[in-house]
């Protein structure tokens, strides 16, 4: 007897299936947003299935079926009441919604842990002259200890949490070379500072603090909403609490930036008092870019926003 059932879509479909899934959603530039980061995911998740055995149509279908109902996950639910939901019900959202670690993650972070402890360890020892390691080796000390904890950055912001869903890998490998410019930057500014590297160096690793701290103010300013369904509901009832940035994300994105410029004058008066004045001194633009930055942070969190003025 024939097969009169409906034909299950090609594995090769997955991106129709998810614009068919997102049929009847009202798309506004952060539904869309969403359905990006979705769309990477389920690449992903296809990818997996497909490397366990499943066939491209399976994965597929299997990938859209894990995803669940779209309207849920873009928050377009109607509320439980029309006083909104209670707190028990917002206990019981996060206990369903609740994602438990998966264990190579937890191994992976442990492990990049006790690496970077290592590492430091070995390095501060060798700075403070207490072991007769060479400047080359303590620069490797330095970027392995750089590496895995941007490492363990990166990873965690992968995982999917009860509250997020999973960072897309690109995304969260921006997070990692930010991560990782600023440490190598700082670790390479306190070989300078003892004397381990010349003084021409910092020109160097001025370059590198900047890139990371660009690259944090660009992911920053480019952030998506992540969060899942029930915890989007949440945050409707209780719309007046939160700082600035949550209500207006403009705010942080000029804060991003801010943060940049000033670090990068910060670093330049690092040098600039060092060749100057001594660097016994140097320390003083640093503890002036901090000050500033608390300012700005301070008054952009706590000022009158655009829409009181």
């Amino acid at each position: 007897m024939a097969d009169t059932s409906t034909p299950r879509p090609r594995g090769g479909d997955i991106h129709r299936l998810l614009d068919e899934a997102f049929t009847g959603v009202d798309m506004t530039p952060e539904t869309q947003d969403l359905k990006e980061e979705v769309r990477a995911n389920l690449v992903a998740r296809v990818a997996d299935l497909e490397a366990a055995g499943a066939s491209p149509t399976d994965a597929a279908q299997s990938a859209i079926d894990e995803l669940g109902d779209i309207r849920e996950l873009v928050g377009d639910s109607p509320p439980e009441s029309a006083a909104g939901p209670s707190a028990a019900s917002h206990s019981a959202a996060y206990q369903r919604a609740r994602v438990r670690p998966r264990p190579a993650y937890v191994v992976r972070a442990v492990l990049a842990s006790i690496i970077a402890s290592v590492a430091i360890t070995l390095a501060v020892l060798a700075l403070t002259g207490l072991l007769p390691i060479p400047v080359g080796p303590c620069i490797a000390l330095i970027g392995i200890a750089a590496t895995a904890l941007a490492w363990i950055v990166g990873d965690s912001l992968v995982q999917e949490t009860t509250t997020n869903h999973p960072m897309p890998r690109e995304r969260a490998g921006g997070y990692f070379w930010a991560s990782l410019l600023t440490l190598l930057g700082a670790g390479c500014t306190a070989l300078v500072a003892v004397g381990a590297l010349p003084v021409w160096s910092l020109a160097i690793v001025a370059i590198g603090l900047a890139g990371g701290v660009v690259l944090f103010a660009f992911l920053a300013a480019t952030q998506t909403n992540r969060h899942k369904a029930w915890l989007r509901a949440a945050q409707r009832e209780h719309a007046d609490i939160g700082d600035r940035f949550e209500r207006d994300p403009a705010a942080a994105a000029r804060f991003g930036i801010y943060t940049a410029v000033i670090w990068i004058v910060a670093i330049a008066g690092v040098v600039v008092v060092g060749l100057t004045v001594g660097w016994i001194w140097s320390w003083i633009p640093v503890l002036g870019g901090f000050v500033v930055m608390m300012l700005v942070l301070a008054r952009m969190l706590f000022g009158a926003s655009a829409e009181q003025r």
